[in-house]
């Protein structure tokens, strides 16, 4: 459900409730107020007429506007949580345990890993080890059975597309010849993306193969938007390196 539709329906619970609540009296003029109530007619008369239909409309309604308040405060309290996260993440890449961690490929599931920057699409996000759903509450995540930043082989990352800050919200608008750098504790890199991104099904794992003769990278999403129905996939070759981070040979 997206936040659109939502609120569209906050609106129309808010309508049922106020027409179908357990308390709706039918408006009536002032001169009529003593009198014969004025005549309802077709689903309105029913609810009025059966008071166990106005009691369901009013509970259906009320369990819709709440389902429809958390679609839409979802979001905001996983962007929230992921702002805070990234800030700590920050400081973390930078501090002289988490290079002694990454030299030594110890990094912990959930600790910073690198940085990833798309100007293109103005992602500027740290990188966590790890794709379990705590780990990904941070954005971005690398999967950890793959090589590191700037190494030989098929690096790959996941990022979310509508929750937890949505870095990878645009990766749809990448195009053959976007630049993705990663900086890692050790030096930095920068990828080249080698074709339009792509859609593949949840059990195509194939995307993830390792690449044994070249240093590629490979950026993974939800797609689409709101659904995680389908992947989008985002495929990058090394084109320059820098420092230690540069892939053996």
């Amino acid at each position: 459900m997206t936040p659109i539709a939502a609120a569209l329906i906050i609106v129309a619970m808010v309508v049922a409730l106020s027409v179908f609540g357990p308390q709706a009296q039918p408006h009536r003029p002032a001169h009529l107020r003593r009198n014969d109530p004025v005549p309802a007619r077709g689903l309105l008369a029913v609810a009025r007429s059966h008071r166990w239909m106005r009691v369901s409309l009013s509970t259906a309604s009320t369990a819709l506007l709440l389902v429809a308040v958390a679609t839409i405060g979802y979001p905001f309290y996983t962007n929230l949580l992921q702002q805070r996260l990234q800030a700590r993440l920050d400081r973390q890449l930078q501090s002289s345990e988490v290079r002694a961690a990454y030299v030594e490929r110890a990094v912990a599931v959930g600790d910073s890993l690198t940085r990833i920057v798309i100007p293109d699409i103005r992602i500027d996000a740290v990188v966590v080890e790890g794709t379990t759903d705590s780990a990904l509450r941070a954005g971005v995540g690398h999967y950890a059975d793959t090589p590191l930043p700037c190494e030989i082989g098929n690096v790959a990352i996941a990022g979310h597309r509508t929750t937890y800050g949505r870095p990878f919200h645009n990766v749809d608008q990448l195009h053959e010849g976007s630049e993705i750098t990663l900086e890692t504790p050790i030096g930095s890199c920068t990828y080249r993306v080698t074709r339009a991104p792509f859609v593949v099904s949840p059990e195509a794992v194939g995307v993830l193969a390792n690449t044994p003769d070249e240093a590629t990278l490979t950026l993974t999403t939800c797609h689409p938007k709101g659904s995680a129905r389908q992947r989008m996939i985002v495929t990058a070759t090394l084109v320059r390196s820098d420092g230690p981070a540069s892939p053996a040979s």
